[in-house]
């Protein structure tokens, strides 16, 4: 079975949407759109190239996927981010678009949980999330995510869609490997453990 890994950008309120730019998903009247600009660097730009290489499959959500198609295929090189996005295969999950341009890319169906299973028992590498907030709220809810690799950015907003929606299934995580970048972001990957444990401090349990 393949694990499915999340990797996003995140605020310190657990903002997610719109990172990159202008344009990029101004919906609900979101207004710090390119908010990870100030902060990227040399080290966080190493480590995402790092990520990307386990990659055998994209997972993506419409609105992401509409972003990677119209700006990866001019930005084709031989990055690893580059060929990975522009010729590995690309699963998206959408309610509205019934065809894709883009050669390496197909529609999920209907039933999105449902194919993520399947692609989930296939052998081969990392089946990677990349942007998609609507798709990660469905597959936080379904259990199906196995490892989050986060950045998150020393920067609040206090609007936007975040990372952990209200149907996540309560569950705990375990760090395996974190480090700092000179802009101050945290960059993290943690795996899923199982049900959250719960227990009691204070004098009394001393």
């Amino acid at each position: 079975m393949r694990k499915l890994v999340v990797t996003t950008f995140v605020t310190l309120d657990g903002v997610m949407q719109a990172p990159g730019g202008p344009g990029e998903d101004p919906s609900n009247g979101f207004s710090y759109e390119g908010w990870v600009v100030p902060f990227f660097d040399e080290a966080m730009g190493e480590q995402v190239t790092r990520w990307f290489t386990g990659a055998e499959d994209f997972l993506l959500g419409r609105g992401t996927y509409e972003i990677f198609y119209a700006s990866w295929p001019k930005m084709i090189s031989d990055d690893p981010v580059s060929q990975g996005i522009n010729f590995k295969p690309k699963h998206v999950a959408s309610r509205t678009l019934t065809s894709l341009e883009w050669e390496t890319a197909e529609l999920l169906g209907d039933d999105v949980p449902g194919a993520v299973r399947a692609l989930k028992d296939r052998d081969g590498g990392e089946l990677q999330v990349h942007g998609s907030p609507g798709l990660i709220q469905t597959l936080l809810a379904e259990d199906l995510v196995d490892e989050l690799r986060l950045i998150v950015f020393p920067v609040v907003l206090g609007q936007g869609k975040r990372l952990f929606g209200d149907g996540a299934i309560p569950r705990s995580w375990r760090l395996t490997s974190s480090s700092t970048t000179p802009s101050g972001a945290v960059m993290a990957a943690y795996e899923r453990v199982g049900e959250v444990e719960i227990g009691s401090m204070g004098p009394e349990d001393e």
